[in-house]
This record gives structure tokens, sequence and C-alpha cells, in this order.
């Protein structure tokens, strides 16, 4: 199976929890700056998880350019991404709301948790659909980046029970370094695309006679 159904259900999906999110956004009935003080930590926390909405949607895109094929495992696994990302709204609401309070703040890191490990499960069901030595398998390659998140977020889970000003605070650097742009993927497609283009401008073998 092609990837292409797939995708256009996940950008969909993606794009319909960023919108729940900026319609709880409440709009004051004042016209003064004091009026956004009630609403800022709710906005605050919009914003966030408006950058881990795209930083999710960004590196799955670039993640499905070197797929070339998917079977069942793949859309559970993808499924089950979406999953996590679908309570983006709840957590991000229930916190902001809150005024950052701990237990609002732990189980926002248990999503984002859960999103992580997800990610790295749809990457491990789309690395057993290809062979060993493809782009895709050169540009995920050992992953540093992404264990390490999820080992920052099982962190803040408990440290939120404490003191939630830290958790956010490692919520917010995680988010910042998956804000660099991870050149892996376009490195893999300009090695594709030279190859290809070498195969295409390759000179014509011709068999003896």
């Amino acid at each position: 199976m092609t990837s292409g159904r797939l995708e256009a259900f996940s950008d969909g999906v993606i794009a319909i929890i960023i919108t729940i999110m900026v319609l709880e956004l409440k709009v004051p009935h004042e016209t003064n700056l004091a009026a956004l003080s009630p609403v800022l930590p709710v906005l605050l926390s919009y914003i966030l998880s408006f950058i881990y909405c795209g930083i999710y949607w960004n590196n799955h895109h670039h993640l499905f350019q070197l797929v070339r094929r998917v079977n069942g495992g793949v859309l559970w696994a993808n499924l089950h991404l979406l999953f996590w990302l679908s309570l983006v709204p709840f957590v991000t609401g229930w916190m902001g709301e809150n005024h950052v309070a701990r237990l609002p703040v732990a189980l926002y890191g248990v999503v984002l948790l859960g999103a992580s490990v997800a990610f790295r499960i749809l990457v491990l069901a789309l690395l057993a659909q290809h062979e060993g030595g493809s782009a895709l398998a050169r540009a995920v390659g050992r992953d540093w980046k992404g264990k390490t998140s999820v080992l920052f977020y099982a962190i803040a889970i408990p440290l939120a029970a404490v003191s939630p000003w830290p958790a956010v605070a490692i919520y917010v650097a995680l988010a910042l370094v998956w804000l660099i742009p991870d050149t892996r993927v376009e490195r893999a497609l300009a090695e594709t695309g030279e190859n290809a283009e070498a195969e295409v401008n390759a000179p014509e073998r011709t068999e003896p006679h």
C-alpha cells in the first residue's frame, strides 16, 4: 500500500487538533491590556502546544517523503500517534485554566511522552517495511534526539508533582531543540535524487555482438 491516504488523514487530524485548541481561547470583554491577564496562561499553553503539533506535523511530513510502502501495522501505529496528539487540546486547556498546577502539568507531560513513544513506534513499524540500506533507514539512524526526549519527558512528569515550573521549562526546552531543523531526511532525499539522476544520465550499456 502507498501512504497517500495515511498522510492526508493525518494532516486533517492535526489541523482539527490545532483548530480545537484555538477555539478554547476566550475573548476578553474589556479592551485594555489588563483584560489579557486572566487568559495569559491559556494563551501561553496554546502557543507551546501549537509548536508541538507543528513539530509533529513537520517530522511526520518529512518522514513520509522517504516511505515507499505501508501495511496494517503502520496504519495502527499512525493511529496510535494521532490518539496521543488528540489529547493535546484537553491537557493544554486544563494546564492553562489552572495556571500551571502540578497535576495538569504532569498529565501534559504524560501526553507528550505518549506522543514521543508513539512516534518512535511508527518509525520502527516503517523501518520494518524497508530494507536496512534504504534512504529511510539512513535518515533515521540511531535517533538520539528522539530517545533523549523520551528520557526527559519521563523525568519531567514526577518533577511536576514536586514543582511544576521546572517541568514546564523541560517541555519548552525540548520544543526548542526540535525546532532546530533536522537535516537527516533532506540529506537522504538529496542522496536518493542524486543516485536516481546518475542512473538516468548513465551511458547506455550495449551488449556485444
